[in-house]
């Protein structure tokens, strides 16, 4: 399984971009990766453990902003589609074909 975390911080501020910044670096330290801009992604051994990193990143939520999870199956990530533009080398190595052991 996999969490994806999206989000939508202001950055207009000096202590708003450090938020920011801050929760970036949060999500990075508890294994998330980028997936693109503002999205990340986690692989996860099931829902239990998808529930657990949710729970941890409330406790790094900014004051400000959108933050947004979702957990899918393996299967359901694998349908994702590109739709715009051409695929780059970061979006090829985040296939379910290339899972990384925990």
């Amino acid at each position: 399984m996999r969490v994806i975390v999206m989000f939508d911080l202001p950055v207009v501020e000096v202590a708003d971009r450090k938020a920011a910044n801050q929760f970036r670096h949060d999500l990075i330290a508890e294994g998330f990766v980028m997936m693109q801009y503002s999205v990340y992604y986690r692989i996860v051994n099931g829902l239990d453990m998808a529930t657990k990193y949710e729970k941890r990143l409330e406790g790094y939520l900014p004051e400000k902003g959108q933050v947004r999870s979702l957990v899918l199956t393996e299967k359901q990530f694998a349908h994702m589609k590109v739709l715009v533009g051409d695929v780059s080398p970061q979006e090829t190595n985040i296939s379910g074909d290339s899972l990384t052991s925990l």
